[in-house]
């Protein structure tokens, strides 16, 4: 029996290859894996419990809620979105990508994460500019500018909001403290 799985935190290629992976080590025959979501051929005889704790050891969770769901599909939408620098007009997008109104999408987002949409955005692209920053290819202006910023002081601005330090001392620091995506909420 086929059965579909929505798993939480699944935002990136190499947690498609984390999942595979112990799904195979389980017996598991996977028909199709994209983020947040695998489709497994022979689900009968699983045991959900310990399938559950496989996937917890690694960051994951198993969604059965539709709120849930649903807050899963902004997040690896986002993601996907800043992973690709695409930041323009993202929160209208996403809700288009998902067929609901940005006012749900919002309202749901915010009850369930504790913070706004705006503000996870605003995150998830400071992780994005502190990745930059680290690899030190681009100044700081050309960043601002590949994550649509009107100019480089907003950024700056915003980015001591979030971080409590200006972006030139946060490139002068031995250890970055930088969060994978998956743990901006």
């Amino acid at each position: 029996m086929k059965q579909t799985l929505l798993i939480k935190n699944m935002v990136c290629d190499r947690c498609k290859t984390t999942i595979a992976k112990l799904l195979n080590d389980e017996g598991m025959e996977i028909e199709s894996l994209e983020l947040g979501k695998v489709v497994i051929k022979n689900y009968e005889g699983i045991d959900e419990a310990k399938l559950e704790k496989i996937l917890n050891e690694k960051g994951f969770e198993l969604i059965k809620d539709t709120s849930g769901i649903l807050i899963e599909k902004i997040k690896i939408s986002m993601i996907k979105r800043i992973t690709k620098n695409d930041t323009d007009k993202i929160l209208s997008e996403v809700a288009q990508e998902l067929g609901k109104t940005y006012s749900l999408i919002s309202k749901v987002f915010s009850k369930s994460e504790g913070i706004t949409l705006e503000k996870y955005l605003i995150n998830l692209k400071i992780e994005k500019v502190k990745e930059q920053i680290q690899l030190n290819q681009l100044n700081f202006s050309e960043i601002a500018y590949s994550f649509n910023y009107n100019n480089s002081s907003h950024l700056a601005k915003q980015f001591k909001s979030v971080t409590g330090m200006s972006m030139s001392e946060y490139r002068k620091l031995q250890n970055w403290d930088r969060k994978g995506l998956d743990q901006i909420v």
